[in-house]
């Protein structure tokens, strides 16, 4: 399809911006061999080369391959999503997705090294790190991670490296996980501790015993994974009595209205600003955040941005510090990160500025509001909710089988969470409306 040179001018090879013939065979004299096969034979062992041409289809034009593309995508259902788990709808405001999002001058410089031009990406991520360390109850934070999965990794080794050092021995390399965290952080906290040779253990909170197991840190998430937001206090009091350091994955806008972890005594706070404005698109990676004491700031993953005194006595924003990246220090490494989604973070910072706290904390009062309207429209139904305390997840309980519920709601079109045999999570977001409420209420009737 699109072989044929009468079948289109915009073939993508002509217009890629690569050496010139001249040029290759330049470099090719320079670096002392006859040809490009050559050096491939050099530098590539045969044991990890494809012995035979790649089956290719032929090449298209751009128009056509773009045409076709969107033919493919159209054949795509929208389903409204109702998982939570991390991942949120939202909605961007017109300026922020006009102005930043599609303006190359935001996306295109996404580092902070060149603070010379770099001045008003820097200040917004000022303004990201003072919104989260504000909403997290901390005492500094970083211009963003990756994602919210690695930043928990981020934190167990964080904690590992500022864990005291009494009885090291027998503690040094036990970090306990609630099994209420997000199913995604307690995968990547696995994967990332193997290598480090650090012992994770997840499991029920209540059958945590800090005396006994002699761990160096502890994984939190609130609200958890089924939406419940539970006091931490006293299990954070807990386990600092025993020498334990806390960290906790949270949401950034249920913490407009629920109690920061920062004030419950956590040690680090992370999660993710995908609801802060920012499209899921495929579902991610979206910026996290992650908040610590000034106490550790040294040992924090990421570039911290600080406000400065340039030559002529005017502020000037520039990376006040910058972690140790694996590609950078190797074996001296704080971090294995080097990926921060600064367009993300100055989106979320930007959605955050443009609604204000008052604004902030409105939107997270009618997502909760809703919430609560449907939990009563389900009760009315002889339907049982078992979250005691709630910000937008309502944990479901059924008298009919899930797979009932999850056929009524694939017909109309929208996505549950199916948590067992007859429980399902709905997780509401900025987007969504009474008219929502009610759909959800006539699917759960139907079931």
């Amino acid at each position: 399809m699109g072989s044929h040179p009468l079948d289109g001018t915009d073939w993508f090879a002509a217009r890629h911006i690569g050496p010139s013939s001249d040029e290759r065979s330049a470099m090719l004299e320079a670096i002392g061999v006859p040809s490009l096969d050559v050096l491939i034979d050099e530098a590539i062992p045969a044991s990890i080369r494809l012995p035979r041409p790649l089956a290719l289809p032929p090449p298209e034009p751009e128009y056509q391959y773009l045409r076709r593309l969107a033919g493919i995508a159209r054949r795509n259902t929208m389903f409204r999503s109702y998982i939570g788990l991390g991942y949120h709808d939202t909605i961007t405001p017109g300026v922020i997705l006009r102005m930043v999002l599609e303006n190359p001058g935001w996306y295109t410089p996404y580092t902070p090294y060149q603070a010379e031009i770099a001045q008003g990406r820097l200040e917004s991520l000022l303004n990201f790190q003072t919104m989260v360390a504000d909403l997290t109850g901390m005492e500094v934070a970083n211009a963003s991670l990756l994602d919210e999965a690695t930043a928990g990794a981020e934190a167990m080794t964080l904690l590992h490296r500022v864990s005291p050092a009494r009885a090291e021995a027998d503690r040094r390399n036990l970090f306990l996980v609630s099994d209420r965290c997000l199913p995604q952080t307690i995968e990547v906290v696995r994967a990332r501790a193997e290598p480090l040779g650090i012992d994770v253990q997840v499991g029920a909170t209540d059958d945590m015993r800090f005396d006994a197991a002699a761990p160096f840190g502890l994984l939190l998430q609130y609200p958890d994974e089924s939406g419940a937001a539970e006091d931490l206090r006293p299990l954070i009091t807990r386990a600092h009595a025993a020498g334990v350091l806390v960290a906790v994955g949270t949401d950034l806008l249920a913490l407009a209205l629920l109690t920061p972890p920062g004030e419950m005594g956590a040690d680090v706070v992370f999660g993710n600003s995908q609801r802060f404005g920012v499209p899921l698109g495929y579902g991610g990676p979206h910026a996290a955040f992650f908040a610590t004491r000034n106490a550790h700031v040294r040992q924090m993953p990421g570039r911290l941005i600080g406000a400065s005194v340039d030559a002529h006595g005017r502020t000037a924003y520039r990376m006040a510090l910058a972690t140790r990246e694996q590609h950078i220090r190797r074996e001296k490494a704080t971090s294995n990160i080097c990926t921060a989604q600064a367009l993300l973070a100055n989106i979320a910072a930007m959605y955050a500025v443009y609604h204000g706290p008052e604004g902030l904390t409105a939107i997270a009062r009618r997502i909760h509001t809703l919430a609560r309207l449907l939990e009563r429209e389900l009760g009315r139904l002889g339907l049982r909710q078992t979250n005691p305390h709630y910000f937008d997840t309502l944990r479901v309980e059924f008298a009919v089988d899930a797979d009932t519920v999850r056929q009524r709601a694939l017909e109309a079109g929208i996505n549950f969470r199916y948590m067992g045999a007859r429980t399902i999570g709905i997780a509401l977001n900025e987007t969504v409306s009474t008219s929502d409420v009610r759909e959800i209420v006539g699917v759960c009737a139907a079931a």
